[in-house]
């Protein structure tokens, strides 16, 4: 992945962060674009992980501000999983262990290569509450403890019947209507 996006391509992108950082006033209250868009001009390098996840389908956006760590963070705030981040396994051990019909990759390969991290199950809850529904008809994986994964399986989440819920499943298996949501600290 490039360390930093050309000119053009950083220009557009502001726009973008903007005009959604605006219409979603809601999801950080209290924050000042301003000092967002101060932080993101010194760290070119997440913006190039915001340019994949936009390109990817996430949509993300402010979700909130850690005062420990004195990081904002942005998260896929998509209405469902990321399209171009779909039909993926859980991570590159299940994906090696596929004989055939392998998909084309896994959901922490890509996180990776994108330079975000898979939400955990709090921060999906967490952000369900925020955004509202989300994942109606998708499904997102998310991280999994050592121990679940250790014995072969990976946790998703969905919403469904006016419910958050999180399921089980091989780590191996992938669907159409499976991606992952991505959160990026600034």
């Amino acid at each position: 992945m490039k360390n930093k996006l050309p000119p053009v391509q950083t220009k557009q992108l502001f726009g973008i962060l903007k005009a959604r950082f605006e219409k979603n006033a809601a999801r950080h209250r209290g924050l000042d674009w301003t000092k967002v868009e101060a932080k993101l001009e010194d760290s070119p390098e997440k913006l190039v992980s915001l340019y994949e996840m936009e390109q990817t389908g996430g949509e993300p956006d402010v979700i909130a501000y850690d005062k420990k760590t004195g990081e904002y963070l942005f998260a896929d705030c998509s209405p469902e999983s990321p399209k171009g981040r779909r039909s993926l396994c859980y991570d590159d051990e299940a994906l090696d262990s596929r004989k055939e019909n392998k998909p084309g990759g896994s959901a922490l390969g890509m996180a990776a290569a994108i330079g975000i991290e898979l939400l955990t199950e709090q921060q999906y809850r967490d952000l369900q509450q925020l955004l509202g529904p989300f994942d109606t008809k998708t499904s997102s994986w998310i991280q999994t403890p050592a121990k679940i994964r250790k014995l072969g399986g990976a946790l998703f989440g969905d919403h469904r019947y006016d419910t958050v819920f999180v399921y089980h499943n091989g780590a191996e298996s992938y669907y159409a209507a499976r991606g992952f949501r991505g959160l990026l600290r600034v």
